[in-house]
């Protein structure tokens, strides 16, 4: 038996990162020079991306980027070195009034930019620009795992992305919370799930170095001592059910997770509710069977299924153990109970 990870803290703001260091100043010469207000992108870079990748396409990406955004706006690049980083550099690029913040990696780069426009509960604000302000958030996916991206049936090539952006097209992107004992909230955009897949996504972080192949590795030493579970759960605020042997509950705000697999099909970003998808009593030899279901996204009529759509779903273990494993965006969060909500249109998004 493995012992259960500490559930993950994230950190507060701490008001030293560089990532919009020169903004205002930058904003006020450029208005001065043209008569009019360019704007500032800040474009938040995980280097180490998929074992480095994203970093060297990024070198490679910047030369095109600045080109194509000379006429438009001014860049801002920010690199992170640790865990966390793009939370905080998220956070302070909105306060000092950022007109955009780009993700560049997979889904976990996105997952703390996403987190970074909210501090403490509340959307984050520019401290200069006034109420009508807002920041817009993008995409560039050049990570691992780029399971956002495949729900909008978007290609790998960062040129696309760019040309999205450059485009300017917005619309309003539900975000997810999650709150767990502690109260705190937490925020995902793509997809948040329990017990054997939050299990087998916390151990594929391990094996990153082996590519996709890192979420098989995770799921064969996920399934090594899994057990089936009775889980109680509360929709929209009304009364505990108990749901008998589940094998796994995602809560999807779009479609993708683990590589490539469809779990949540019929999930929409802006549809301002949530997908939740409960596997009751798999063995491990009905994943090797109905596999491609679950890639190709055609698994809700499989028996041992259901879909709901909710607008916030709690879930609690029926006898607590406080072991079963919950992750966001394949990101580790800790374990249950949890609840989980959905905020519509919270968000800006290029798309």
């Amino acid at each position: 038996m493995v012992a259960p990870p500490s559930p993950r803290i994230l950190p507060r703001a701490s008001h030293s990162q560089p990532a919009a260091v020169g903004l205002a100043s930058d904003r006020a010469a450029a208005t001065v020079s043209s008569g009019r207000r360019r704007r500032n992108f800040v474009f938040v870079v995980n280097p180490s991306g998929s074992n480095g990748r994203t970093g060297k396409q990024w070198k490679q990406l910047l030369p095109h980027l600045r080109t194509r955004f000379a006429d438009q706006c001014d860049i801002c690049e920010c690199i992170t070195s640790a865990p966390f980083d793009a939370i905080d550099i998220t956070r302070e690029a909105i306060k000092d009034g950022a007109d955009a913040v780009i993700a560049v990696g997979g889904d976990g780069t996105l997952h703390e930019v996403v987190n970074g426009f909210f501090c403490k509960g509340s959307p984050v604000r520019a401290l200069d620009q006034g109420p009508d302000h807002s920041t817009a958030l993008g995409l560039i996916p050049l990570g691992t795992g780029s399971d956002f991206a495949r729900t909008f049936d978007w290609t790998d090539d960062p040129h696309q992305a760019i040309d999205r952006i450059v485009r300017g097209v917005k619309s309003k992107l539900d975000i997810g919370i999650m709150e767990g004992l502690d109260g705190n909230p937490h925020y995902f955009v793509n997809v948040a799930d329990i017990h054997l897949s939050a299990k087998a996504g916390y151990f594929s972080s391990m094996y990153k170095r082996f590519g996709n192949l890192c979420y098989v590795f995770g799921a064969l030493r996920a399934f090594w001592g899994h057990g089936n579970r009775d889980l109680r759960i509360k929709v929209n605020g009304g009364e505990w059910k108990t749901i008998h042997k589940v094998t796994a509950l995602c809560i999807g705000n779009a479609k993708y997770f683990g590589g490539g697999m469809k779990i949540t099909p019929t999930a929409d970003p802006f549809g301002g509710d949530l997908e939740v998808v409960i596997l009751q009593d798999f063995k491990w030899y009905d994943f090797l069977l109905k596999l491609h279901r679950l890639y190709g996204g055609t698994h809700l009529s499989v028996t041992g299924v259901t879909s709901i759509r909710v607008h916030s779903i709690e879930v609690a273990e029926k006898e607590v153990s406080a072991d079963i494993f919950v992750q966001s965006d394949g990101e580790h969060f800790g374990f249950l109970p949890t609840k989980f909500s959905i905020l519509p249109g919270a968000v800006d998004f290029f798309c």
